[in-house]
C-alpha cells in the first residue's frame, strides 16, 4: 500500500501565490503604530445620505433577494450614469450585472468567456488579482510589461507582439492600479485597432473613472466599435467610499452579460438588497461627495510625489486612482527589501511593485488614500529610511 499523503486541492489552487499586497498588510497588523500607505482603500467614511438610503430601505422591510441581475432600479440608474458621464450607453434589461464588488465582476466576465487554454493578455504592472484569475478559469495569463519611460502606457507593438492564435481578450485597467496611469482617448484608439484586427474581447476595469485629475476621462466601449467588443467592469468602491458595502456591476454585450448572470445565479444568486438602494442613491445624489474626495485626493498626490522628488526618488505623476509608484532602484534593494526593512526600521507599510508583475521590481505602491498628517509623517520616515539606505 502506498504511504504517500492524498491531496484533496485542485492543482490550479494550490500553484496560485498568495497576494503580495496581503502579505505585507498581515504583517503590519502585527506592529503598532504603523502608517499603511498599503491597501488601496479610501479613509473617507461613506456619505451620510448613502449610508441613511440603507436605513431607510431596511425600515422599508427591504430584506429580500432581488432578481440575480440586480434591482432594476439600480441598473436603469447605472444606465443613465454611463451615459451622462461617458457616452456609453446599456439596457438596463439585459446589458447590466450588479455584483458583489468589481472583484466577482471580474471573475464573472472571465469565467463566462475563456474556453481551457484560452490565453489572455494582462498589461503589466497590474491589479494582483487579474492573472490569478485568468488561471483558476482555465485560461494562461501573458503579461504585456510597461515602463517608466513611457509613462506605464502599453505600446500598440508590444500588445500585437503578445498576440497568438490562441489569445481571447485584453485586460486594460484605466486608471491603471498600482500606477495610477491614465490612458487617454489617442491611446486607447490605438489600443482599439488592435483588437479589432485580432477580434479580441476587451476587459476595461474603470472602477477607478471618477479619480481623474489632469484630463477627462475616455471609457474604452465608447470607442468607436468597442462597445460590441468590451465587458465594462466598475462599481462603488473608490469613487463613492463604499468597498465594505461590495457592490460592483459589468455592463457588455447581452451574450456575454447573460452568461455572467447565469455563473452569478448559481454561486451568488445577488448582491446585498440594501447596498443596492445605497448605491441608487449614491449614483444620484452623491456627485458632490466624489468632487469634494477628488480635490483632497489631487491634493495629497502632488505632495506625495513631490515628496519622492525630493528624495531623489524618480516618480512619474500618475493621472488617477490614488496610488505613486516610485522608483526605489537608486537604494540598490529589490522591491520586498525595500518594503519590508521599511516595515521593520520606520514603520511604514507600502507594498512592493513586484506584487503586480515583473515589470513592478524597482517600484513601491504607496496609496494616498490617507490623511495628509498620516502622509506627511509617512514621508518623512521614507525619506530618512532612504537617506539612511543611500549612505
Amino acid at each position: 500500500m502506498s504511504t504517500k499523503q492524498k491531496t484533496y486541492l485542485s492543482k490550479r489552487v494550490e500553484q496560485l501565490k498568495p497576494s503580495g499586497i496581503r502579505r505585507f498588510f498581515e504583517l503590519a497588523s502585527t506592529m503598532d503604530n504603523v502608517i499603511s500607505l498599503g491597501v488601496g482603500e479610501p479613509d473617507f467614511v461613506t456619505p451620510w445620505n448613502i449610508i441613511e438610503a440603507s436605513y431607510h430601505a431596511l425600515e422599508q422591510g427591504y430584506t429580500a433577494y432581488t432578481a440575480n441581475a440586480g434591482m432594476i432600479e439600480l441598473r436603469e440608474e447605472i444606465s443613465r450614469y454611463l451615459k451622462s458621464n461617458y457616452e456609453v450607453e446599456y439596457n438596463p434589461e439585459d446589458e447590466l450585472i450588479v455584483t458583489v464588488g468589481a472583484s466577482e465582476a471580474i471573475d464573472l466576465a472571465l469565467r463566462a468567456i475563456i474556453n481551457s487554454g484560452d490565453e489572455v493578455i494582462v498589461v503589466e504592472p497590474s491589479f494582483v488579482a487579474y492573472s490569478p484569475i485568468v488561471s483558476l478559469a482555465g485560461g494562461f495569463p501573458v503579461p504585456v510589461q510597461t515602463d517608466f519611460k513611457d509613462g506605464f502606457k502599453p505600446q500598440q507593438e508590444q500588445i500585437e507582439k503578445a498576440i497568438t492564435s490562441k489569445t481571447k481578450a485584453i485586460i486594460l485597467c484605466n486608471p491603471n492600479n498600482p500606477t495610477g496611469t491614465v490612458l487617454g482617448k489617442e491611446e486607447l484608439i490605438k489600443i482599439a485597432s488592435v483588437v479589432e484586427k485580432y477580434d479580441l474581447i476587451v476587459l476595461s476595469d474603470e472602477i477607478y473613472a471618477e479619480l481623474t485629475y489632469d484630463e477627462e476621462f475616455t471609457s474604452f466601449p465608447s470607442i468607436k466599435g468597442m462597445k460590441e467588443r468590451t465587458i465594462l467592469i466598475s462599481g462603488f468602491s473608490k469613487a463613492f467610499a463604499m468597498t465594505g458595502w461590495r457592490l460592483g456591476y459589468a455592463a457588455g454585450p447581452k451574450e456575454i452579460i447573460q452568461a455572467m448572470i447565469k455563473i452569478h445565479q448559481y454561486t451568488i444568486m445577488s448582491a446585498p438588497t440594501m447596498a443596492q438602494h445605497a448605491a441608487i442613491e449614491a449614483l444620484t445624489n452623491g456627485e458632490r461627495s466624489v468632487r469634494e474626495m477628488k480635490k483632497s485626493y489631487r491634493q495629497r498626490r502632488n505632495f506625495v510625489v513631490h515628496s519622492f522628488h525630493e528624495m531623489g526618488l524618480s516618480c512619474h505623476i500618475p493621472g488617477g486612482a490614488f496610488y505613486v509608484f516610485p522608483s526605489i532602484s537608486e537604494t540598490g534593494l529589490t522591491s520586498e527589501e525595500f518594503a519590508e526593512q521599511l516595515l521593520r526600521k520606520e514603520k511604514v507599510a507600502v507594498v512592493p511593485g513586484n506584487a503586480f508583475g515583473k515589470s513592478g521590481e524597482g517600484y513601491i505602491r504607496c496609496s494616498y488614500a490617507t490623511s495628509m498628517k498620516q502622509l506627511e509623517e509617512a514621508m518623512k520616515r521614507i525619506a530618512r529610511f532612504v537617506s539612511e539606505v543611500k549612505k
